[in-house]
């Protein structure tokens, strides 16, 4: 027997029929896809819309209403904290509520410019970042002495070293120094650093605290700009010249304090307030402070009693009332010296 063979053969016409067949197939295919996909999204759309118009009617209605002045039915315009009716002026709104912190600290806007609790302090050992235990009188028996043994073990707590006992001692006295002399917090917090390098570089050992604490305050008020004299220093501090004179020349000596020897027109914004001035013999005075250290005739003097001096010469000069006595005791100072500043001054 022998293999049948098939005599069938296929024409060109029928086998472009076949490829047209498939490419029509191919291309429902892909329409069919395409549409739905498109269907499942329209649904997926008309859930959403359904969803967010069952959930959101009130919030419709209450924006409405707030947007609706109540009494005439015009529209509302918010003006700062208030919202008011633009057509009859109604105030629909007022004090709206605040959501914002409570308060801001401008000392931190480079790290956190909407922080709450009170900003860090150098004039305080620990920064402020320590607690207190408080006291009420609404606490009686057995829970009131708790409380105070409790307040008393968190005060040592807070105290592990006498190098933080001496910190604290010595910035309880710069800040009542800075206090009663009206300094500024600048001058506290520089204080406050300076006293912390002077404990670093153990300055400290033979000395008075009182004494550091009340130069740490002359030094800053010298660097600062902020006249003020040994005297008047020593005068609010519980330490002596002595005392102060010696805290001083070791931080001068170890530290390299940047300061240089103070010259008289520093004190002359004060004096002349203290006195009363006009502008012109303040300027005048100015001018005076300026010839004299030229001249060299502050050379060797007090700068304070120059001061005056030039106050006291330019009051002459502009006709004001100001006598030597006047202008020495607001510069501490004798008449003696007034005087010998002024006759150095007038002469030719």
């Amino acid at each position: 027997m022998s293999d049948a063979r098939s005599t069938r053969v296929r024409s060109p016409r029928t086998e472009t029929d076949d490829a047209a067949t498939t490419d029509r197939a191919a291309t429902t295919d892909r329409t069919a896809t395409a549409d739905r996909a498109a269907t499942a999204e329209r649904a997926a759309t008309d859930r959403s819309s359904a969803a967010e118009e069952s959930e959101t009617p009130a919030a419709a209605e209450e924006t409405g209403d707030r947007e609706t002045c109540p009494e005439c039915g015009g529209r509302t315009r918010v003006d700062g904290a208030e919202r008011v009716c633009a057509d009859c002026g109604l105030v629909v709104e007022a004090d709206r509520i605040d959501h914002g912190p409570e308060w801001r600290s401008f000392d931190d806007d480079d790290t956190n410019p909407k922080r709450t609790g009170a900003p860090l302090t150098r004039s305080r050992h620990d920064r402020g970042l320590s607690t207190e235990i408080g006291r009420s009188t609404k606490v009686k028996g057995r829970k009131r002495r708790r409380l105070a043994r409790m307040r008393t073990q968190h005060n040592r707590a807070q105290i592990s070293t006498k190098r933080d006992r001496n910190k604290v001692y010595a910035y309880t006295e710069i800040r009542r120094l800075t206090g009663i002399m009206g300094l500024p917090d600048s001058v506290r917090d520089a204080a406050c650093a300076l006293f912390d390098s002077a404990q670093e570089e153990s300055l400290l050992r033979g000395r008075s605290l009182e004494g550091f604490a009340a130069a740490c305050v002359y030094v800053a008020c010298r660097t600062a700009d902020v006249a003020r004299t040994v005297g008047e220093v020593c005068a609010e501090a519980k330490a002596t010249e002595e005392e102060h004179q010696a805290a001083f020349d070791a931080m001068n000596r170890e530290l390299g304090l940047p300061i240089a020897p103070s010259g008289p027109a520093e004190y002359l914004p004060r004096f002349a307030s203290d006195l009363g001035c006009d502008p012109a013999v303040e300027r005048r005075a100015g001018e005076l402070a300026e010839r004299a250290v030229e001249e060299g005739i502050a050379n060797g003097r007090n700068p304070v009693g120059v001061a005056a001096a030039c106050l006291y010469t330019a009051a002459r000069e502009l006709d004001a009332e100001c006598t030597q006595q006047e202008a020495a005791d607001v510069a501490d100072v004798t008449p003696v010296t007034v005087r010998r500043t002024y006759v150095d001054l007038t002469e030719e």
